[in-house]
């Protein structure tokens, strides 16, 4: 049975970008990329959404020699190797290999995905995360901590939305980027709105 994870890179005040869009101020170092394809090694499928799965399609075309570092050919062989499922109600075809279109996110086909699955399968996007962590899906939350304050924008996770953790690994960079890996030791549970 495959867990499902939520990975996010995000800003000390919690955003995965700022309130113009951008998220430059993320990009890994070679450290802690490396540490990044270490841990998507064992993912076999990515869950996107429209928004997620078109940042990430760069790694579709990243060069495979020498011109990119090795990390950067080391996550793009990874990425290319998984499956990719893009819930999106506006794409009208993939644009990369290994990657179907599904117009709604249906937790009971995610269920059975996950129980058929003999690998991890990752949540690319806070939005879509948000709807499976609000659904109860969601196995694991891991957090690249980046030592900036962004002042505001999209959240990595959503509001009214109780999640009891357990912390069940950290590391410390040499550029000041923390990691933080926590199991959901009970589901979420959505909290009344006022």
């Amino acid at each position: 049975m495959g867990h499902l994870i939520y990975s996010a890179i995000a800003s000390l005040d919690g955003y995965v970008e700022d309130a113009e869009g951008r998220f430059d101020w993320a990009a890994p170092d070679e450290e802690v990329h490396a540490f990044v394809n270490d841990q998507e090694r064992p993912v076999g499928t990515y869950l996107y959404g429209r928004r997620m799965y078109e940042t990430m399609r760069y790694w579709e075309t990243v060069p495979t020699d020498e011109s990119a570092p090795a990390v950067a050919r080391d996550y793009a062989q990874i990425w290319r190797q998984a499956t990719k499922i893009v819930f999106s109600r506006t794409l009208r075809a993939a644009q990369t290999a290994r990657t179907s279109i599904e117009r709604s996110f249906d937790a009971d086909a995610i269920r059975r995905l996950m129980a058929t699955s003999d690998t991890d399968l990752s949540l690319g996007g806070a939005e879509l995360a948000g709807q499976a962590l609000g659904l109860g899906l969601v196995d694991e939350l891991r957090l690249l901590v980046v030592p900036v304050v962004v002042g505001g924008g999209s959240s990595w996770l959503p509001t009214q939305l109780r999640l009891d953790l357990e912390l069940v690994d950290s590391r410390r960079f040499a550029g000041g980027v923390v990691y933080l890996a926590y199991r959901l030791t009970r589901r979420s549970a959505q909290l009344p709105t006022a």
